[in-house]
């Protein structure tokens, strides 16, 4: 639901707005909640990148995926695609270019499927999208419970998404632990 939408559902039924510090305090209370300003589309935070940077790592050839040992194969920060075969090097700023790419992608996505976040919950699903997929997300409680206002319960989930090939994953656990507590607002 937009802020427009809001204050015209409180309009609409006999709400008023005595003056312009009723008006700050509904758009403070929507912030605290969320809410985006109409037109807003949310970006990642410098401290989103970072938790994705820390937990992809940086490597300027291309490597197998940790848990299959093949496909997909992976390059720069995280990044994977039809492009990617074994032997592909690639400078640092390729790197970072793709990796702007990426996460533009995961982005839209987010802002899509997750319409109402704190910044902090934004940027700890945008992490998560990037690194399960999309669809992964799009199809997830997680999801379900975040959009239906169980922030509790979404946070959570993160630690279900722990495995790669049906094992454990002691890194994924790990970047769970820093996505669930980014999502609280506590990292």
């Amino acid at each position: 639901m937009t802020r427009k939408a809001i204050f015209d559902l409180v309009k609409a039924s006999g709400g008023k707005f005595p003056d312009q510090a009723s008006v700050d305090d509904l758009d403070a209370a929507l912030d605290r909640l969320g809410v985006p300003r109409d037109g807003m589309v949310r970006k990642i935070s410098d401290k989103g990148v970072a938790l994705i940077k820390e937990f992809e790592g940086l490597r300027l050839k291309a490597y197998p995926d940790p848990a299959t040992g093949g496909d997909p194969w992976t390059i720069g920060v995280g990044h994977t695609g039809s492009d990617v075969k074994p032997g592909l090097v690639i400078t640092e700023a390729q790197a970072d270019d793709l990796l702007r790419k990426d996460v533009a992608r995961f982005e839209r996505a987010v802002n899509k499927l997750a319409p109402i976040t704190t910044q902090d919950q934004f940027d700890a699903l945008v992490s998560l999208a990037f690194n399960v997929g999309e669809e992964n997300l799009r199809s997830s409680t997680l999801l379900r419970m975040h959009n239906a206002g169980n922030h509790d319960g979404a946070a959570n989930q993160f630690a279900r998404w722990n495995k790669a090939a049906g094992r454990v994953m002691t890194g994924l656990t790990r970047r769970r632990t820093a996505e669930t507590k980014l999502y609280r607002g506590a990292a």
